[in-house]
């Protein structure tokens, strides 16, 4: 019998581009740092014609995203073990990639580490890459700093626009918003979300 990790874990084939984890033919979706897995295992369900990779590099938080996932209810979602960074576009096929969830990413807060955030232009030129048209990029941080970071690298990029009336919102921009335990946590501290959405050209 087929366990829940051998289901859900996919090792990475230098030769074969993640998009073939399915072969269904449904619109594919992506989320880097699935944390706890609220959303791997939530969002998914709401959306049973799309499908899912969700990219985690600690085993502890892959432990806990199997703990909440399983074959019956989540058939569209796949695990890979990645620290994902502007290298992503060697993972997919160009332009095959529907939409991308990015959710309280690690702000690297101390100006020395700045060079270590996900958001750098090369990372916005490999992820637009992989990414249709009108593909949305969707992003929450509840650190400012960051969101602010966040918006100057994409206001300078050519690829990407923002479809918020300001470019940072503190009120979800996604449908079916799924609070993660980071999210609440937060909250809970006083530290409120800021939410961001990006269009590919």
């Amino acid at each position: 019998m087929i366990s829940d990790r051998d289901f859900f874990i996919r090792d990475l084939d230098d030769d074969m581009p993640l998009n073939k984890l399915f072969n269904d033919g449904k619109d594919l979706y992506i989320e880097i740092g699935s944390g706890k897995g609220e959303f791997i295992s939530q969002y998914p369900q709401k959306h049973p014609n799309w499908n899912f990779i969700g990219f985690e590099l600690s085993e502890k938080r892959i432990i806990n995203c199997l703990k909440k996932l399983s074959p019956e209810d989540n058939p569209n979602v796949r695990l890979v073990k990645r620290a994902i960074d502007d290298t992503i576009d060697q993972l997919f096929e160009k332009a095959s990639v529907n939409g991308v969830f990015i959710q309280h990413p690690d702000p690297w807060p101390k100006r020395r580490h700045h060079r270590r955030r996900l958001f750098q232009t090369a990372f916005l030129d490999s992820l637009a890459k992989i990414l249709k048209p009108k593909a949305k990029v969707q992003i929450a941080t509840d650190h400012k700093d960051y969101a602010l970071w966040i918006v100057d690298i994409f206001s300078n990029h050519k690829e990407f626009v923002s479809l918020q009336d300001t470019p940072i919102q503190n009120d979800y921009n996604l449908e079916d918003h799924v609070v993660t335990w980071f999210e609440q946590e937060q909250r809970r501290l006083g530290f409120e979300p800021n939410f961001m959405l990006y269009e590919r050209i």
